[in-house]
C-alpha cells in the first residue's frame, strides 16, 4: 500500500470490500476512485427507474420526487437479495439534463437519502439526452457485492 492512500472497510464485511482514494488522484465529493471486492457473489440490479408498483411514472417534471422513487425502488431491490446500500460497489447515475446544476441536485438528493452509502463507492454521474420512459428524469444502476 502506498503512503497516503485512504482505505475504508465495511464493518460487517471486514476485508471483503475496500474503497480507495489514491493520493495522486483528485479529491472526490464523497465517492471513492477504486472499490476492491473480495467476495464470491455479485448482484447486478437493472436500472432503477421512478416507477411505482403499477409501472406508472411518478413525479412528472419533479427531479426530487423521481429521485425519491428511485431510492425506494433501489432499497426494495437490495432487500430482495438480502443486501443494504453499504454492499453496493458500483453505481451509475443517469440524469436527463446537460446542466451541471441539475446533475448536482440529483447527486445531492441521492447522497442525502437512505441509499447514500451506495454512493461512497466507485460511482459515475452522467447527463443524458433521453431515458427509457417519457418524462423520466433519473435512473440509477447498481452493482452489489452480496453478503455471505
Amino acid at each position: 500500500m502506498r503512503a497516503g492512500t485512504t482505505l475504508v472497510r465495511l464493518a460487517d464485511m471486514t476485508e471483503k470490500i475496500t474503497r480507495i482514494n489514491p493520493e495522486h488522484l483528485h479529491e472526490t465529493p464523497g465517492y471513492h476512485h477504486i472499490t476492491v471486492v473480495e467476495t464470491g457473489r455479485t448482484a447486478y440490479l437493472a436500472g432503477q427507474c421512478p416507477l411505482d408498483r403499477n409501472g406508472d411514472l411518478v413525479g412528472v417534471g419533479s427531479l426530487e420526487t423521481q429521485v425519491d422513487q428511485v431510492v425506494a425502488n433501489a432499497l426494495a431491490a437490495l432487500a430482495a437479495v438480502s443486501a443494504r446500500p453499504e454492499h453496493v460497489v458500483r453505481s451509475v447515475i443517469y440524469v436527463r439534463s446537460d446542466e451541471r446544476d441539475v446533475l448536482g441536485a440529483a447527486w445531492r438528493r441521492l447522497t442525502e437519502s437512505a441509499l447514500s452509502p451506495a454512493f461512497t463507492t466507485a460511482s459515475t454521474l452522467l447527463g443524458v439526452a433521453q431515458l427509457g420512459f417519457q418524462g423520466q428524469l433519473v435512473e440509477v444502476d447498481l452493482t452489489v457485492a452480496l453478503p455471505d
